[in-house]
């Protein structure tokens, strides 16, 4: 369980904000430049988890379901896939994650432009990815697995992709969270167990989805903090719509949302 008090820089094309999130849900919002927060108090941290508290990590989120996460200079990838602009800058990588097999988070391309970029770059994924790739360096992950790679700490949940059809085979999926903050299910509505959720990559649309889904997962997982993904498949009027219903959900629970679009970033 995080800190009562996380505070938030939210940086768009629309300027930046600051976010003070309590544990009684009343956060507080201020300028950039002016933003007063005196009313914080401090609560000191084990030393063991002062790393993955104090210091920021920075959520860039690109198009559909791909993220970028650094954190002291180094980056972490999530589901790059074909509804994704081209990566042309994976440099600093220390680490890709891969939630299932499915082309929209992941692509052969994508990959070799990281992989080319840093070479050291690891890996992890379910089996199914690991098969699809072949020769790649993939560290194969399922529920309950954990894994450090630099300064990304990973826990893994889940254990399958929410049903398409019935006539479409059911692929392995992971969902990540990443240094106790963000947690990300990939295409799937698991839960972790035990973890209240800062950070949650909420899933606005898909074949597998109907909104009132997405709504009660959201509600389900009560995180203080969300923002849209797999919304590539949404037309301009379509992304509004979940935008809205999923803001609900997230306010329900005293949370905040964010409706960040592609090159949008979150200091979490």
């Amino acid at each position: 369980m995080g800190p009562e008090n996380n505070e938030f820089e939210y940086c768009t094309r629309r300027g930046v904000r600051q976010i003070d999130s309590r544990e009684d849900g009343e956060g507080r919002e201020a300028d950039g430049e002016t933003g007063d927060f005196s009313h914080r108090r401090a609560y000191p941290l084990p030393k063991t988890l002062r790393a993955y508290w104090l210091a920021p990590m920075e959520l860039t989120k690109l198009e559909h379901a791909a993220l970028i996460l650094e954190e002291a200079g180094r980056r972490l990838f999530i589901d790059p896939g074909a509804f994704t602009t081209a990566i042309t800058d994976g440099t600093r990588a220390d680490a890709i994650v891969i939630t299932h097999e499915h082309p929209d988070h992941w692509t052969r391309e994508q990959l070799d432009r990281i992989i080319q970029a840093s070479p050291d770059v690891r890996i992890f994924a379910p089996a199914g990815v690991a098969a699809a790739i072949g020769d790649g360096p993939v560290t194969v992950v399922a529920h309950g697995d954990s894994a450090e790679v630099g300064s990304f700490r990973l826990r893994f949940f889940g254990r399958k992709h929410a049903v398409i059809h019935e006539s479409i085979p059911v692929v392995d999926n992971v969902g990540v969270l990443v240094n106790e903050k963000l947690y990300y299910a990939g295409d799937a509505y698991t839960i972790p167990d035990g973890v209240a959720v800062d950070v949650l990559a909420a899933p606005a649309g898909a074949p597998w989805l109907k909104i009132s889904e997405s709504i009660d997962y959201v509600l389900a997982v009560k995180p203080r903090h969300a923002f849209p993904t797999h919304e590539m498949v949404l037309s301009r009027a379509g992304k509004d719509m979940s935008n809205q219903r999923l803001a609900w959900a997230t306010e329900q629970g005293g949370g905040t949302y964010h409706p960040l679009e592609p090159g949008d970033t979150l200091s979490i």
